[in-house]
C-alpha cells in the first residue's frame, strides 16, 4: 500500500532528481501547493504572486522506506534556514515546506524538526513550514524527470546534479539497485 509525501525545499527539479532514487519511493512528480490560484502554470508561479511552492509528490512503500527516512533526505540535501530561498533561486516559490498528509506525518515531521534542531545541525533556526496538504497541481509535462532528460543545460549541471549526488553520498546503503 502506497503512501503520499509533499515536499517543498526549492527548485522541484533538484527535490526530484535526489528523492527518485531512494530504495522505495515509487514516483515522484513536480508541481504546485500552497497558493491562492486555481491551476497555476509554472510562469504564474515563478512570479512570486500566486503563493504557491515548487514541491514534489512523493509516492513510497512504507514497507521499504519509512516517512521519517524520506524527511531526514528532504532535510540533507536543502536549506531549511532560509526563507523563501535556496541559492540562489529566491521568492516564495522556493521556500520549504513539509505538506502533511495526517496527523503520523505531522507528528514524524515536527519530532525530526525538533532533533535536528537540538543537535544543532544548521548554524540558523529551521524555518520550514509544517503544514496540512492542500490541493496538488502537477507542473507541466517538461519539468517532469528534468535532470534526466536535461542533463546538460547548465543548471542542471551546477545545481541540480550535486544535490543528486550528495544524497547519493549521504543515503548509499537506501538507493535503488541498478
Amino acid at each position: 500500500m502506497s503512501e503520499t509525501a509533499m515536499l517543498g525545499g526549492g527548485c522541484f527539479w533538484c527535490l526530484e532528481a535526489a528523492l527518485r532514487q531512494l530504495e522505495g519511493v515509487e514516483s515522484v512528480i513536480s508541481g504546485y501547493a500552497g497558493g491562492h490560484m486555481e491551476d497555476p502554470d509554472y510562469r504564474s508561479v515563478c512570479s512570486g504572486t500566486t503563493g504557491h511552492a515548487e514541491v514534489v509528490r512523493i509516492g513510497f512503500d512504507p514497507r521499504i522506506i519509512d516517512y521519517r527516512t524520506l524527511l531526514e533526505a528532504f532535510f540533507a540535501i536543502h536549506d531549511p534556514t532560509t526563507p523563501d530561498r535556496q541559492g540562489n533561486d529566491v521568492g516564495t516559490q522556493y521556500r520549504s515546506v513539509i505538506f502533511f498528509h495526517g496527523s503520523k506525518q505531522e507528528q514524524t515531521a515536527r519530532e525530526l524538526m525538533a532533533e535536528l534542531a537540538r543537535a544543532g545541525v544548521w548554524p540558523g533556526p529551521i524555518v520550514t513550514q509544517l503544514l496540512p496538504a492542500p490541493r496538488f497541481w502537477p507542473a507541466e509535462d517538461y519539468h517532469q524527470d528534468y535532470l534526466a532528460n536535461n542533463p546538460m543545460q547548465p543548471y542542471c549541471q551546477f545545481v541540480v546534479a550535486p544535490k543528486a549526488a550528495k544524497l547519493r553520498q549521504k543515503f548509499r546503503d537506501r538507493l535503488k539497485k541498478a
